[in-house]
């Protein structure tokens, strides 16, 4: 069901280059907001989603208050939402004019049965991992072209 393995986590982190983070904090003590500033130094283009906080700055990214917001199509969406949440950042998602190729769920945060609409409908899932750890203990490099 889920991508898991260590094969697949390193095609899917060496395919994309542009990841929305869902539920980005402003608060640089928190994961999201860490995550976002972490994948944006290794060269993704970055783009935090949180609606409270649209037009302004996370981790020294322009911030969109929804995926639809976003001005170029994503590659992936890291979801940092409570589980109860996912089913509507899915459907966020899906409804968007190019849909994500990768939906990813942070540590701790699993929908079995939105994993299994995500890839229903084309998408590689990940749940209940972090790209940033993953990255790390994988060795994978920064991308080429530097932050975006």
């Amino acid at each position: 069901m889920t991508q898991t393995s260590s094969d697949a986590i390193r095609q899917i982190l060496g395919s994309v280059r542009t990841i929305a983070v869902v539920g980005a904090s402003p608060n640089p003590a928190r994961d999201s907001h860490i995550v976002a500033a972490f994948l944006a130094a290794r060269g993704y283009r970055v783009f935090p989603v949180n609606p409270g906080h649209g037009g302004k700055e996370i981790a020294g990214l322009m911030t969109y208050g929804s995926l639809a917001e976003v001005p170029e199509p994503i590659d992936m969406v890291d979801v940092f939402r409570a589980c109860e949440h996912v089913a509507g950042v899915l459907d966020e998602a899906l409804a968007l004019a190019t849909p994500p190729k990768v939906f990813w769920t942070q540590l701790g945060v699993r929908d079995d049965a939105s994993a299994a609409r995500a890839e229903a409908a084309g998408l590689q899932v990940v749940q209940d991992r972090c790209p940033k750890i993953d990255m790390m203990e994988l060795g994978l490099p920064a991308r080429a072209g530097g932050a975006g």
